[in-house]
């Protein structure tokens, strides 16, 4: 069964960095366009960041919230996509989730959870004040 796997998440102070990875396995994933989400505790789920699928690399698109300091890229060869989370906050603190859609448009950018039908089981980030 295809699937996907965080990893990466932990306890941080405010202002360090983690790098959030998430591997999938099945080779539909490799061209999948992906992303992250993350919902806080008594907050709704929210967008974070995209990687279309392309053969240079994904395009990118980033919440305003994390724009600057977060950095999404993807490794098509190992199947894997990075949140690179740098100037964390008390408010990224979150369950952070990874997303894939198969089968989608080329080059295409997807930023609402509704477009994804694969998620990861999360992993948690905590920054501490």
């Amino acid at each position: 069964q295809e699937q996907l796997v965080e990893s990466g998440g932990g306890l941080v102070q405010a202002g360090g960095s983690l790098r959030l990875s998430c591997a999938a396995s099945g080779r539909t994933f490799s061209s999948a366009a992906k992303g992250w989400f993350r919902q806080a505790p008594g907050k709704e789920r929210e967008f974070v960041a995209a990687i279309s699928f392309n053969w240079s690399g994904g395009r990118t698109y980033y919440a305003d919230s994390v724009k600057g300091r977060f950095t999404i890229s993807r490794d098509n060869a190992k199947n894997t996509v990075y949140l690179q989370m740098n100037s964390l906050k008390p408010e990224d603190t979150a369950v952070y989730y990874c997303v894939a859609r198969r089968g989608g448009t080329y080059d295409t950018i997807y930023t609402t959870a509704r477009e994804y039908e694969q998620w990861g089981q999360g992993t948690q980030v905590t920054v501490s004040s």
